[in-house]
């Protein structure tokens, strides 16, 4: 049976509560859209064409949709993801609909694998800067903008998102000070570093010949040679062209955001004031850092102790 081309009134205007009444981010509503289209391409195949609602799904429809995911591959946390839109859809269509299913209620994440986040130790974080102000000394603008955004992931710990829609009336540089929108559009103040400053300052001086461009995002801190922002991939890009220089295998962008937090935790930083500085909702996401900091304290007694070598 071929695919539904038209999305469900109740999906569409779920998702225009999401916009309208959540302010969700226009990347969020595209993975919850996503996300249910699969669901109701699901429920179509199974009704074979016939009329359904979305108040007769059962606990088989909700396994047999979870098994079909499984079977194409697709990751646990992906899956997991899934199926949390599918809750919230119909969390919404109780209050707004009186629809209530058990068996979405009673559904079960899938588990889901510890994964630890990716950072650089402090060596790696000394080499990375020194590369790049080895660059920058040229005073390329190239060179000087990859600086400032290092610095400035390093020194608040952005997300790339949050990074890349940065302007300059956001940027506080007499106070060492940025406003940054976060998840769920929540603004959030954060400290920029002394270092981070003196290269933003330097790369902003330098953008001025690309900001006057016709065309240009004049309000943009991070632009390109025609004056526009700065894609994703670009920034991405970039940053990764850093770590290869110094053998940095395996790290991301989000490394650096990873790092951050890490290191501060490392240095003592009380977690709630990390939760704060990273703009996390919950503080058990937060957490995850601190099994970073021990595993990686385990790691150092375990090479350092003389009875905590393993044979």
């Amino acid at each position: 049976m071929a695919a539904r081309t038209l999305t469900p009134p109740r999906v569409r205007e779920f998702l225009e509560h999401l916009e309208k009444a959540r302010d969700r981010s226009p990347h969020t509503l595209s993975a919850y859209a996503r996300d249910l289209e699969q669901f109701v391409d699901f429920l179509d195949r199974r009704h074979g064409g016939r009329t359904w609602s979305f108040a007769e799904v059962d606990r088989f429809a909700i396994r047999g949709f979870l098994g079909e995911l499984e079977q194409r591959g697709l990751a646990r946390r992906s899956a997991a993801r899934t199926l949390s839109a599918i809750r919230s859809f119909y969390r919404w269509l109780h209050v707004h609909h009186d629809i209530d299913v058990a068996a979405v209620r009673a559904a079960k994440l899938p588990r889901l694998e510890k994964r630890l986040p990716t950072h650089l130790l402090a060596e790696q974080v000394a080499a990375l800067f020194a590369h790049a102000e080895t660059l920058a000394a040229t005073d390329d603008p190239d060179a000087l903008r990859d600086l400032a955004m290092l610095e400035l992931f390093y020194s608040s710990g952005l997300r790339l998102s949050e990074l890349r829609e940065l302007d300059l009336d956001r940027l506080d540089l007499l106070g060492d000070q940025v406003k940054v929108l976060g998840k769920g559009r929540k603004e959030r103040i954060v400290p920029v570093g002394t270092r981070a400053s003196l290269a933003l300052r330097r790369w902003i001086t330098a953008r001025a010949a690309w900001a006057a461009r016709e065309g240009a995002d004049r309000q943009a801190i991070f632009i390109g040679r025609t004056g526009r922002r700065l894609a994703p991939v670009t920034i991405q890009r970039r940053m990764h062209r850093l770590y290869d220089a110094i053998g940095a295998d395996g790290m991301r962008t989000h490394s650096m955001r990873h790092s951050f937090a890490t290191h501060l935790l490392d240095a003592g930083a009380d977690l709630r004031a990390v939760q704060e500085l990273l703009g996390h909702a919950s503080l058990s996401t937060t957490q995850i850092y601190t099994h970073t900091s021990v595993e990686r304290l385990k790691e150092v007694y375990g090479r350092a102790h003389p009875r905590g070598k393993k044979k």
